[in-house]
């Protein structure tokens, strides 16, 4: 399911879940879960990217968010020649304040 960014914003809407997907050179996604349905965020048909963790928390400012974390996944082993990991995310509470 894909969510729109500015009807999230807008709306009345109270998130379930907000997942913070960090990956490297400082970009965010966001995975939402609304009325028990999971998806994306999206702005103008692409995925809504975000520069910093305090970016997101100022655009979420207005909306109820009932739990967030953030998930980080992380390369380096494999890039400094270990053997790859089964899991290399790791799970952060997030808070939205």
């Amino acid at each position: 399911m894909k969510f729109d960014y500015d009807n999230v914003i807008n709306g009345k809407i109270i998130i379930e879940e907000l997942e913070v997907q960090s990956f490297e050179m400082n970009l965010y996604l966001v995975k939402l879960k609304i009325d028990g349905s999971s998806g994306m965020l999206y702005q103008n048909k692409a995925l809504k990217r975000f520069h910093s963790a305090e970016q997101i928390r100022d655009e979420f400012k207005s909306v109820h968010v009932v739990k967030a974390w953030m998930v980080h996944e992380s390369p380096y082993d494999e890039m400094i020649g270990n053997p790859p990991k089964s899991s290399t995310s790791m799970t952060l509470p997030f808070s939205m304040t």
